[in-house]
């Protein structure tokens, strides 16, 4: 899609004599890293050529540009950009591709494509053939990690060629090249401006999820997890976070940040649910996101100022409950690779969320094999079977 440039305006009248132009003294050749020369110049603002500001998401989500979206663990982030991807996909968004459906890059790092990622894309409706995974080759054949800034302008080459419009990554922190620290600005700015740039000079929409750190507060922006450069170089920020208040176990989604436009969007309210699929290997079910509508109540007002309590409590009360609840209906015991592919798909809980879980659960770890088990102590066995109604084992 093109888009028409709209002309500087200009303060002299047409029918003036031309300005004399003043040609700036040449500037001194000064000698840059590893010898090469540089030089600064100076070029008159009046050349500018005025842009208006479109969006892939009207007023939340700006075309060509970083948002970021930070947020708790285990709450349907990754939900949420299957979601979106599948909006896009189908060209259903309010925003400037609404009616031309466009592809997406989905950059993940820590799930599966065959156990949890394809599946969540398919039950949230998404056109699995405008849907690219992103991997990286070197010169030898052996596949990468994908490493920003370093992989910017193989990136751009991708997204022209197959008329990508959203690119996601989850999370935004694990493509920063590991050389780099994320934790300090310098060095996280030296990978998350080249991806500004490539977001503008493609007119593609990034979106790259972010986790909460252990601060305490309601500043969204000052919680997320690694150095500030996230939420300053970023041009629209929206966050997540479970309202303990609702009965139906909703969440909440709230701009938090937008330097092109409002910041007032009203918040969206969404729960999980749970889809089946038939697979080759048999049935098996995956989480989707439901948008409810929008909602008065604002992330903020949900961020606690007390540390440990409510969210992070809640949360891992809940971890606790659900991993319980799976032992029990898997008769007790079952491979922790088992645990882990479960929760990330049906509870979108990480690793360390399980792990937590686990211990806070009181559940043993054994090793039978090759393989890990993770089961539940007969105590709590014998109660979860009473609780359903079930015979003692």
């Amino acid at each position: 899609m093109s888009y028409p440039d709209t002309p500087a305006r200009h303060l002299r009248p047409v029918d003036a004599p031309p300005e004399r132009v003043h040609e700036p003294p040449p500037a001194e050749t000064v000698s840059g890293p590893g010898g090469h020369a540089r030089k600064v110049r100076l070029s008159p603002a009046a050349g500018v050529r005025l842009r208006p500001t479109y969006w892939l998401w009207d007023e939340r989500m700006p075309h060509g540009a970083l948002t970021i979206a930070p947020g708790r663990e285990g709450i349907g982030k990754s939900l949420f950009c299957a979601w979106l991807a599948a909006r896009v996909t189908l060209g259903e968004l309010p925003g400037v591709h609404r009616g031309e459906p466009k592809s997406v890059i989905y950059a993940a790092t820590e799930d599966s494509w065959e156990r949890t990622l394809a599946g969540r894309l398919i039950v949230a409706g998404a056109d699995m053939h405008r849907v690219y995974r992103v991997e990286v080759e070197n010169i030898v054949g052996h596949t990468l990690p994908l490493s920003l800034p370093r992989d910017c302008d193989e990136l751009a080459a991708e997204i022209t060629a197959h008329d990508v419009g959203l690119m996601i990554v989850d999370p935004l922190i694990s493509v920063v090249d590991s050389k780099l620290n994320p934790n300090q600005d310098a060095d996280l700015r030296s990978a998350l401006e080249p991806l500004g740039k490539l977001a503008d000079e493609t007119g593609c929409a990034i979106f790259g999820l972010a986790h909460f750190n252990k601060a305490t507060g309601t500043d969204v922006l000052s919680r997320i997890m690694g150095g500030r450069a996230f939420s300053a170089v970023s041009r629209a920020a929206i966050a997540f976070a479970r309202d303990t208040g609702a009965d139906d176990g909703s969440c909440v989604i709230s701009q938090v940040k937008n330097n092109l436009g409002r910041l007032d969007p009203p918040s969206l309210r969404y729960q999980v649910e749970s889809v089946e699929l038939d697979t080759d290997e048999g049935p098996a079910e995956w989480g989707r996101l439901r948008v409810l509508g929008e909602t008065t109540t604002h992330v903020n007002e949900l961020l606690d100022d007390a540390p440990g309590s409510n969210d992070d409590r809640d949360e891992r009360e809940e971890a606790q409950r659900w991993i319980t609840d799976y032992l029990a209906d898997q008769g007790g015991s079952a491979p922790s690779t088992d645990v882990y592919n479960a929760g990330a798909k049906f509870g979108g809980y990480s690793r360390d969320q399980l792990k937590r879980a686990k211990k806070d659960a009181r559940i043993d770890a054994k090793k039978d094999g090759h393989c890990w088990y993770w089961r539940l102590p007969e105590e709590q066995l014998r109660e979860q079977e009473a609780s359903k109604g079930a015979p003692p084992t």
